[in-house]
């Protein structure tokens, strides 16, 4: 399983966000750029259609493959009354022929991105992981080099950690604590729930600007 929040912030903002999650988090920032091809397969009579992810790290020496299925989010009163998203994830190191291989399986292609950014790593109840990326669209097939900010100015901060039906409670507990140290920054709730920039952004970004960082989390 999964605990994950997502949120925007202005590019202009970035900085002070690095600078904040450093002094939080008391590690060094890693560099992001993760090509991300959406396959879907074709629906077949008697079989639900499915969605892989294909995440290419193009940050290492030699690039590195990892297939990524994100399953249904747990449901019930219990999910509804919390801030954080729980689903269940799968994961797996691959070839570089991966792409061939689910295209043998009947998958097409239905979208790519290119994510840029950075991403912290702190070890809490759970390993939590933060990341801060432009989202870029290629304007032609595997066209990295090319590829442009799907929102132009606007950048996507996610927190996420894995979890197990025994623990999802302090892990859920642990990034909602993590989260009010960033408020003042930006708004992070479940994927799909709308949030915009937060009005204190500015002021807070330059208070970080002058003080030079936070206290550790």
């Amino acid at each position: 399983m999964e605990c994950v929040v997502q949120g925007i912030i202005k590019t202009q903002h970035v900085e002070a966000l690095e600078i904040l999650l450093q002094g939080l988090c008391g590690v060094p920032k890693e560099s992001l750029r993760i090509h991300e091809l959406c396959l879907k397969s074709a629906p077949v009579l008697g079989v639900v259609a499915s969605e892989v992810r294909l995440l290419c790290d193009l940050e290492q020496p030699e690039p590195t493959w990892t297939v990524r299925h994100v399953g249904g989010a747990m449901r019930g009163a219990g999910a509804e009354q919390i801030s954080v998203l729980v689903r269940t994830v799968v994961e797996s190191k691959a070839s570089k022929n991966v792409l061939r291989l689910f295209y043998a399986l009947g998958y097409k292609l239905d979208h790519e991105l290119l994510r840029v950014g950075f991403a912290f790593h702190f070890q809490r109840v759970a390993r939590i992981t933060v990341t801060v990326t432009s989202v870029d669209k290629m304007p032609k097939l595997y066209a990295i080099d090319d590829a442009v900010p799907v929102m132009p100015g606007i950048q996507l901060v996610e927190v996420t950690a894995p979890a197990s039906s025994e623990n999802y409670t302090e892990v859920v507990a642990a990034i909602s604590s993590f989260c009010e140290y960033l408020a003042p920054l930006l708004h992070l709730s479940k994927p799909g729930v709308a949030t915009g920039v937060v009005p204190t952004a500015v002021a807070a970004a330059a208070s970080l600007m002058s003080s030079g960082g936070g206290k550790s989390f």
